[in-house]
């Protein structure tokens, strides 16, 4: 894709979740989560949280308001977090894996989201406010060009986002940049299992906002690890993600070309 194509995408991309942070989007649009979460419901956001994975107690730490039912997995669940880590959330929305993050890695941790739409930067500093999250901060950046120092974090997270960036490559480069020597990558993202149908591959706008037609085959997304370095590279498919990844695009049977899966790596 062309430099202005993929500026195409990102601001499709933008424009996309800006609607989602303030809560504005039409319940029929695809938002990495079945279509009638993306409507005005906290309920409805935490029911469909609870079948990516997340406990009760994860929908109960949260502040309000950071949990926007967007994602394809759990990825604090399996990065394994320690007590005084600093860990990093590629776009993080409304900040909900990032206050779960710091409840694991405590008062001595730091936790830092970035995120490429100013409504969701707003969003989630709001909400570490109201929460007292004084271990978390927010930067407003694109995931491809990080505003963070090289060697500066331990852990990156990252749920179901990457595959929506154009230049994925470069994703995974600063991924390696960023971590210290010995830090590990662990992300829940979107896999393809089948060649997408050109309908679905050439929709650079809804279906690319919605997690869609991004994504890359485990072939490729494991050959973009390694030449950015990675070593220890696991990517482990989650068949049973396809029964609620075919809400998404009802009808459409998007199920029978993505998946979601962990992801994991180490610098």
């Amino acid at each position: 894709m062309s430099k202005l194509t993929n500026d195409q995408i990102r601001q499709n991309v933008r424009g996309h979740y800006r609607k989602i942070a303030v809560k504005k989007v039409e319940a029929a649009s695809s938002c990495c989560a079945p279509a009638d979460s993306c409507c005005d419901s906290p309920a409805g956001f935490d029911a469909i949280s609870a079948k990516l994975g997340y406990s009760s107690e994860d929908l109960a730490a949260a502040p309000e308001g950071a949990n926007l039912g967007l994602g394809c997995g759990n990825p604090q669940a399996i990065a394994e977090l320690q007590a005084g880590e600093h860990v990093l959330d590629l776009g993080s929305g409304g900040g909900f894996d990032c206050f779960l993050a710091s409840r694991q890695v405590g008062e001595q941790g730091h936790v830092i989201g970035v995120d490429m739409t100013p409504e969701m930067i707003s969003r989630a500093r709001d909400n570490a406010v109201k929460g007292k999250f004084n271990n978390t901060e927010f930067r407003l950046g694109e995931i491809e060009h990080l505003p963070l120092a090289d060697n500066s974090v331990h852990v990156i997270i990252s749920n179901c986002v990457i595959n929506l960036s154009p230049d994925k490559k470069q994703v995974f480069r600063e991924a390696y940049r960023v971590l210290q020597p010995g830090g590990r990558l662990a992300v829940s993202d979107i896999i393809t299992t089948a060649e997408l149908p050109p309908e679905i591959k050439n929709d650079l706008d809804e279906l690319y906002s919605g997690c869609i037609s991004g994504a890359s085959s485990i072939a490729d997304v494991e050959l973009m690890l390694q030449e950015s370095g990675f070593k220890e590279i696991s990517i482990e498919p989650k068949d049973e993600s396809r029964t609620f990844i075919k809400d998404w695009v009802p009808g459409a049977n998007v199920d029978q070309y993505i998946v979601s899966a962990v992801i994991k790596a180490k610098k």
